[in-house]
């Protein structure tokens, strides 16, 4: 089932989702040489519980970077089976293989993410596909073009990756550009065959380029959310 429109916006535009990045239990931030703990004012963190709270009555659907899966290769299921109680989840937590996968919807994900820089190859692809639908491919991509994929995929072109992906049947694609503007003739080509988010450097005020596009949606960082949760005094 793909994700409704965001609440409060129109069912016909295209669906923003906001993007968490979680850390041993903690809400991080990018920062320019990668995720930082986010911190109020007052030098003290943010409650995971309380952002969950600001989100939910604008949003639907939540995009959760589980680091610990991503960098360690250690998912944070039992925060994945916590937060999913509150918010439909779409988690990244670096998949490499099929098992790992079924362990992150067990846990309580509406949809596991398995990255093109991640999994290895189109092999791990059909496992996963062939034990559970509830699954979305994420196509990596670095400045000019080149996608960070496994060496077992044996492709490096975009469109042939993608194309392998949508063959298994994965309907649902994520174009996450990375240190890099999103490329809008890629992010529409790729729409031409099936629903497309795209994530990575995105911002909400990119959002008009979705429509234009054709992209379902976009996944925005959430650095105005917790601004708004922590006004300067």
């Amino acid at each position: 089932m793909l994700p409704s429109s965001s609440r409060g916006a129109s069912p016909a535009g295209p669906n923003l989702i906001p993007c968490l990045l979680l850390r041993k239990g903690q809400v991080c931030l990018p920062g320019p040489d990668g995720p930082l703990p986010a911190r109020r004012n007052d030098g003290r963190a943010f409650d995971i519980f309380d952002v969950i709270d600001a989100l939910t009555p604008s949003y639907s659907l939540l995009y959760l970077a589980d680091l610990d899966g991503l960098e360690r290769n250690d998912p944070q299921l039992e925060y994945i089976q916590e937060l999913s109680r509150d918010i439909p989840l779409w988690v990244d937590s670096g998949v490499r293989r099929a098992d790992q996968a079924i362990d992150v919807i067990v846990a309580g994900a509406q949809r596991a993410v398995l990255s093109s820089a991640y999994v290895r190859g189109p092999r791990e692809l059909r496992r996963a596909w062939r034990l559970s639908t509830d699954l979305v491919f994420e196509l990596e991509t670095q400045e000019g073009g080149t996608v960070s994929a496994d060496a077992a995929w044996g492709m490096n072109d975009p469109m042939e990756i993608v194309g392998a992906a949508r063959a298994v049947g994965y309907d649902a694609v994520v174009v996450s550009p990375r240190g890099s503007d999103p490329d809008w003739r890629l992010v529409g080509a790729i729409a031409a065959g099936g629903p497309t988010w795209v994530d990575g450097t995105f911002e909400p005020t990119d959002a008009p380029r979705l429509a234009t596009s054709g992209a379902a949606g976009g996944i925005f960082h959430i650095h105005q959310v917790l601004a708004s949760m922590d006004p300067l005094s």
